[in-house]
């Protein structure tokens, strides 16, 4: 049913629980598993060595996000693909969902947000609204 699944992960709590989710129904469908991690852009207006060094510290927080995830998800028959990407969480999911021909997309309902006590992410929201395929979204 399923062969091209993405999960998106931000670090949080739901995002991980996203990844077990995403990591099980690849498994049982043999599916390829592609998880995704997204980090705000930089703004140009930083100068240097800031806006080098915000760059820097960014890529390093999701590295060590991508890696956890990767501990999270385990081996996968279908396999695991990575992406790093700068922008917003929801635009590059749906962006790499489109690209990469996704059939499912799985999220945590909530993450890193400024509003976690909504009672859905507004990336999640997002991604409901415009996916181009099925979305799961893990509490």
């Amino acid at each position: 049913m399923f062969k091209k699944i993405l999960v998106g992960i931000d670090g949080s709590e739901h995002s991980f629980r996203a990844a077990e989710k995403a990591a099980a129904l690849a498994t049982c469908m043999e599916a390829e598993l592609r998880i995704v991690v997204a980090h705000p852009t930089v703004p140009s207006y930083l100068g240097e060595p800031n806006f080098q060094d915000a760059i820097v510290a960014r890529l390093q927080e999701s590295k060590k996000i991508m890696e956890d995830a990767l501990k999270v998800v385990g081996e996968i028959p279908g396999g695991v693909h990575t992406e790093i990407l700068e922008g917003s969480a929801a635009e590059v999911v749906l962006n790499v969902a489109d690209v990469r021909h996704s059939d499912l997309i799985v999220l945590g309902s909530r993450g890193h947000g400024q509003l976690r006590g909504l009672l859905l992410g507004s990336q999640s929201q997002k991604v409901l609204q415009h996916a181009p395929c099925p979305v799961l979204v893990v509490r």
